[in-house]
């Protein structure tokens, strides 16, 4: 269990949004600009994600094809987003830190979530995206609060994990979306607790 922490920051994507029927959505129209099948894409771009790779980018750019767009209108919360949000909203300061376009409080405020949350620091608003430490760095500027008051939700190791550990944060790894096939072997991408779902957050904090 962590000690004195004031503000609990959750990443967006595949953390406390769903973002699977988005990912499929792609690989579908990657598959179509290819002339190939969605299985074959689909499989190409999970070994790039278990090689700690971006396996959508990848995919396209080894089938000659450019990114396809995401599709925001497949984003749905997870389903225990909001109770998770609504118990550990009573208990700390929710603070969001994540590489989204603007609109950020408007998509979370359409989910029915932006009333659990105190701050937004969005990567389009800020001029700055993660993995740089600046971002977090402004989350706990405007939060007031110093870093090993803090803890960092995320998906991603590379984005999530490791910067906010480098600033002496602490940090719990939710392994969803494609994020979660990310082979750890250093010690900086070593989460402090390791969980498979929103609700089982609230076990820890």
């Amino acid at each position: 269990m962590f000690e004195n922490i004031e503000w609990v920051f959750f990443d967006v994507g595949s953390t406390i949004i769903d973002e699977h029927i988005a990912y499929e959505h792609r690989m579908k129209d990657i598959a179509d600009l290819a002339n190939t099948t969605y299985s074959s894409v689909y499989e190409t771009a999970m070994e790039f994600y278990k090689q700690n790779k971006k396996g959508d980018l990848e995919t396209a750019k080894l089938l000659g094809v450019d990114l396809t767009k995401w599709h925001k209108e497949d984003e749905v919360l997870y389903s225990d987003a909001y109770e998770c949000l609504e118990i550990l909203s009573g208990r700390y300061k929710i603070g969001i830190i994540a590489n989204q376009s603007l609109g950020t409080k408007d998509r979370l405020e359409q989910h029915g979530i932006l009333q659990y949350i105190d701050l937004v620091i969005a990567s389009a608003e800020e001029g700055v995206a993660k993995p740089d430490k600046k971002i977090f760095e402004i989350a706990l500027e405007r939060g007031n609060c110093k870093p090993n008051n803090a803890v960092m939700i995320g998906d991603r190791i590379d984005n999530d994990i490791i910067p906010a550990k480098l600033l002496g944060m602490h940090t719990i790894w939710i392994k969803q979306g494609f994020g979660q096939y990310w082979n750890v072997t250093q010690e900086v991408e070593k989460a402090d607790y390791v969980v498979h779902s929103l609700m089982d957050i609230c076990n820890i904090l």
